[in-house]
């Protein structure tokens, strides 16, 4: 049979191979839609637990007798233990299948939801939101490794990844908004109910339509790493956290800093001695793998920082109720939905360094236009920031979690897509704490020269406590309360507008790095492209998928497999783009593949 009848046997074959063959890749580039619409449904649901439960406190202080301290570990319970995790998580998931990794961790989502859900008391909801943060350390990594392994094409990879970062963007938006509509309709527990339904179809349709992928070596795992980055994570994220309560420099968060500090500096020195690394710290020498790191950090920092104020703009000032303000935060997703995904074929034209530096002097645009807003202004003025802040963050964060997962052996996707969520959490977490104390700040120093005269003491003292304190004793004092509450709009308002400046200069530290260290494109630094044998293969045409074997090199044109037999698996090397193959025309091939001169 000559070359041509070659072609189409291979073609026309059956696709009945064991994962790692040429049938197995094939069904699997077939349904990788329908993959990535079923790991962006298993991701929506977590990011949005990460920001529904907000708009529920109010309601736990009166069902189930919260105080302040107990409701800020109802929210931070999740954080911490998510944060703390993830990259042990990631370890496992490589090691162990990342679909199972998934499957389990939405299996263990569901069952903690429903126990937030019928939750007698504080303690009960505090735990049962710890372990729905563990599940999604393995939810959120598993996502993403498996969106990799499934779009190994560069070209698909970023259009998936502009998607799957766009699904956050709307589930960040989503969290409120959905809250708000449940609350409205139904009791506080439906907010954690409204996940085990989805979390059951997501466990049922990935055991239907995701393909395992696992790291093929299978090193034993480093339970010492492990160990070290949940106490350095947990020990960080907790002091981020009590910071702006305690002090930045009480003894509680000094030792929680101390620690951190220490388990983290021993984890790098571990890692990068040990034989079966949970973190090849080397990693980091990659310049695509670092800048783009230290972007997404920056990034996040600014964004949760903002978000963070704009709830209680528009909650607190513009007085809208939570359903209500979340519908005012649309122009944020819309703009992130539409932009996510055009960046990939902006960095086809432009490259990588350009669209993640425009993305983020967009994105600090949309900060410097927040900083001139006031109390008069209105919504228009935060809607216009909001599709700014979209536009900026679709631009950027896309391409630079592409950069750091395209910059990793496709074997150590795990650990990659989870230092990319740790930069998220760790980043948001920093700004947050930090822009939060910066506004408290300035809010305090505003108010001292603008209360009514003759305040209540006690009055005075709720009003210096927080912008909300203050507009719910003003409600309660008579004549001076309105006079109370405008002072207190006005301070806020004025200290929202400076840590809006501040947070525009950490978008612009971000720009400036990813300037100075992100490579223009992913050819300009050498990457770890070639997994390892028995990883899925590339998305490139079959005959050179055919080739690109374990051993041996042929010229691309000799890639034709011998006609009359069914081609055997065989353990292939991928590769993650058609660029890979080497300057020669060369790719691997498998000494059992007979090839025609």
């Amino acid at each position: 049979m000559n070359a041509v009848g070659n072609l189409n046997t291979l073609e026309s074959a059956p696709a009945a191979h064991p994962l790692g063959s040429i049938g197995a890749v094939d069904r699997v580039e077939n349904r990788r839609w329908l993959t990535l619409a079923v790991l962006c449904v298993s991701l929506l649901i977590i990011v949005i637990d990460n920001t529904i439960v907000n708009v529920t406190l109010p309601q736990l202080v009166r069902q189930l007798g919260a105080g302040v301290s107990e409701l800020q570990w109802v929210v931070d319970a999740y954080t911490v233990v998510f944060a703390g995790l993830l990259l042990l998580a990631g370890t496992l998931g490589d090691r162990w299948g990342r679909r199972r990794s998934l499957t389990i961790g939405l299996a263990v989502f569901a069952v903690a939801s429903a126990g937030a859900a019928l939750s007698g008391g504080v303690s009960q909801l505090i735990t049962a939101r710890a372990v729905m943060g563990a599940a999604a350390a393995f939810i959120m990594p598993a996502t993403l490794s498996l969106l990799t392994n499934t779009f190994t094409d560069a070209r698909e990879r970023a259009m998936a990844i502009g998607i799957w970062s766009g699904v956050i963007g709307i589930g960040v938006v989503l969290g409120p908004l959905a809250g708000g509509f449940l609350l409205d309709h139904f009791w506080w527990g439906s907010v954690f109910v409204v996940n085990v339904p989805i979390a059951v179809l997501a466990i049922v349709a990935a055991r239907l339509l995701v393909a395992e992928s696992r790291d093929p070596d299978a090193p034993r795992v480093d339970w010492i790493g492990g160990a070290l980055s949940v106490v350095g994570l947990v020990s960080l994220v907790t002091a981020i956290i009590e910071a702006p309560n305690q002090g930045w420099t009480s003894v509680a968060v000094l030792g929680l800093f101390t620690v951190a500090g220490a388990a983290l500096t021993a984890l790098a020195l571990w890692e990068s001695h040990v034989e079966h690394p949970m973190l090849d710290v080397s990693f980091f020498r990659n310049r695509r793998f670092s800048a783009a790191s230290a972007t997404i950090t920056l990034m996040f920092f600014a964004l949760f920082g903002f978000v963070f104020l704009s709830t209680q703009y528009l909650q607190f000032v513009l007085g809208y109720t939570p359903f209500a303000a979340g519908l005012r935060t649309l122009p944020f997703a819309a703009a992130m939905i539409v932009v996510a995904p055009f960046s990939a074929k902006l960095v086809e034209h432009l490259g990588t360094k350009r669209v993640v530096v425009g993305g983020m002097l967009v994105f600090a645009t949309g900060l410097i236009v927040a900083s001139t807003i006031t109390v008069s202004t209105g919504y228009p003025r935060l809607g216009v920031a909001m599709l700014l802040l979209g536009a900026g963050l679709g631009l950027a964060s896309a391409p630079a979690t592409e950069s750091i997962m395209g910059s990793l052996p496709l074997s150590r996707a795990g650990v990659g897509s989870a230092v990319n969520d740790t930069a998220r959490e760790v980043g948001g977490a920093v700004g947050v704490a930090i822009i939060g104390s910066i506004v408290a700040s300035i809010y305090r120093s505003h108010l001292d020269g603008n209360l009514p005269a003759g305040l209540p003491e006690h009055a005075s003292a709720a009003a210096h406590d927080s912008l909300g304190a203050a507009l719910q004793v003003s409600a309660a004092i008579g004549p001076s309360g309105a006079a109370l509450a405008d002072a207190a709009r006005g301070a806020f308002v004025d200290a929202m507008a400076r840590a809006s400046i501040f947070a525009a200069v950490i978008a612009l530290m971000g720009a400036l790095l990813a300037w100075r260290y992100l490579p223009a494109r992913a050819s300009k630094e050498p990457e770890a492209s070639i997994d390892h044998p028995g990883a899925l293969m590339s998305s490139a045409p079959w005959y050179l998928r055919a080739c690109a074997c374990a051993s041996g090199h042929t010229r691309l044109c000799q890639c034709v497999a011998e006609a009359d037999h069914e081609l055997p698996p065989c353990p292939c090397t991928a590769l993650t783009s058609l660029d890979d193959p080497a300057e020669d025309g060369s790719v691997p091939v498998a000494p059992d593949v007979a090839l025609l001169a």
